[in-house]
């Protein structure tokens, strides 16, 4: 089992910053792929960036040039730097770890973190 907890979520005013992180524990070993997931109010959850083996990452297209995820593996954490935020990028962001193959879904998921950009 793996354990994932977020924090660094807030309130921050259009063209500000952030940065989310996401501590992983237990059976970290098993940990490939970790990726950042979001969820509006009233909207479906969509993948903002995700990252696999060896750090090649994967963004959105509109978080592209903003958003930048990378992960520690000393500290079995990752991160999502978010730059540049804008009203839209309001919502609750989830972190996710190990591809699961015979679902076609991540396999661990933390409890997120609510982010709130003004305008």
């Amino acid at each position: 089992q793996v354990q994932l907890v977020e924090s660094g979520g807030g309130l921050v005013q259009a063209g500000g910053s952030l940065r989310l992180s996401c501590a992983a524990s237990g059976s970290i070993h098993s940990i490939d792929a970790m990726a950042w997931y979001r969820q509006a109010p009233g909207k479906e959850r969509e993948l903002v960036a995700n990252i696999i083996t060896g750090g090649a990452t994967n963004y959105h297209n509109s978080v592209k040039g903003r958003f930048t995820m990378s992960r520690d593996n000393v500290k079995n954490t990752a991160y999502l730097e978010m730059n540049s935020l804008k009203p839209e990028d309001t919502a609750v962001y989830i972190c996710a770890a190990q591809w699961d193959y015979s679902t076609w879904r991540y396999k661990y998921w933390g409890q997120g973190t609510e982010v709130t950009v003004s305008s």
